[in-house]
């Protein structure tokens, strides 16, 4: 039963957000020349260029990406974005027959574009799913190079993107209102799915007697690590285990769906973790000082 509403809300929450990530391509981006980064915004130059659909041309970019990210993580890590992939550039070439455009001021075109395009994405994150693109690129490339942030490789990708639109427009205000989309997506997507209190990563505190299982699920398909604590309760005097395990944002949902499949009544701790040294996170850098050092310079000053 646990498993059909899941496989629902999967269903539900993936098509919702394809539908807003669609209506806003064909609502406020495509229209007024803005190509906020990724997938699609490669498919809006060529839709300008050739006249190409764009929800065509997105999934056929997709392909490749798609491809190469089964055979590196597995098919069934990547099956949720595959139907996210799927429905969204479905649904881009469907609504481009009938739906309103805005064609007025391009700041307001931009901020709504960014507004509902995070609330549409936020809906297939929420599901463990991405929609492919430059999000699945860098996390690809972070595997094969580990001390480049994918927040970095992220910005690098749309940032290629947003330059070559200024080309293809003939237009720098178009790429900087593409700047402007990409940013207010990132505040709504920060904001809906982990509020407004953003860090650098995410750090869980897992109590249940299945912290094995869901440790190995992590470890399988989150690609983290975790490490597991030896505890014991205070009031029951018993012997356990507690799982630690630090995660970045957009990986948390997946966390959670994890730890509510192996053990609804885990006890669950999740807290901020500000700055984040090692693998997968930021490198330790030369100048990276302990705590006690930056006192005393403090302190000298």
């Amino acid at each position: 039963m646990n498993h059909r509403k899941e496989l629902l809300l999967d269903v539900l929450s993936i098509t919702a957000g394809a539908v807003v990530y669609a209506a806003t391509v064909n609502a406020f981006t495509a229209p007024n020349n803005i190509a906020p980064g990724g997938i699609t915004g490669v498919s809006t130059m060529l839709n300008f260029v050739f006249g190409t659909p764009i929800g065509l041309m997105s999934f056929l970019i997709n392909i490749p990406i798609i491809i190469w990210a089964v055979v590196e993580i597995g098919y069934k890590l990547v099956i949720k974005t595959m139907a996210a992939i799927a429905l969204s550039s479905l649904f881009i070439d469907l609504f481009a027959a009938f739906m309103p455009v805005y064609r007025g001021n391009l700041i307001l075109a931009a901020i709504f574009a960014g507004a509902f395009e995070g609330l549409g994405l936020s809906l297939t994150f929420i599901r463990g799913a991405t929609t492919g693109g430059t999000d699945m690129v860098a996390r690809l490339l972070e595997r094969r190079m580990p001390h480049v942030s994918m927040g970095k490789l992220m910005l690098v990708l749309d940032g290629i993107v947003v330059a070559a639109s200024a080309v293809v427009f003939g237009s720098i205000e178009n790429a900087m209102y593409a700047c402007i989309a990409i940013f207010v997506s990132t505040s709504v997507i920060d904001a809906i799915l982990y509020g407004t209190d953003v860090g650098t990563g995410k750090l869980f505190y897992v109590m249940s007697p299945k912290v094995r299982q869901m440790g190995e699920r992590v470890i399988r398909e989150v690609d983290r690590t975790v490490t597991y604590l030896d505890s014991h309760g205070g009031y029951s005097k018993a012997p356990a285990e507690t799982m630690l395990c630090v995660v970045r944002r957009f990986e948390v949902y997946q966390v959670q769906a994890i730890i509510r499949e192996e053990d609804k009544d885990a006890f669950v701790i999740v807290g901020d973790a500000g700055q984040v040294t090692g693998e997968g996170f930021r490198p330790m850098r030369p100048d990276d000082k302990p705590l006690k050092e930056l006192i005393q310079e403090l302190k000298k000053s």
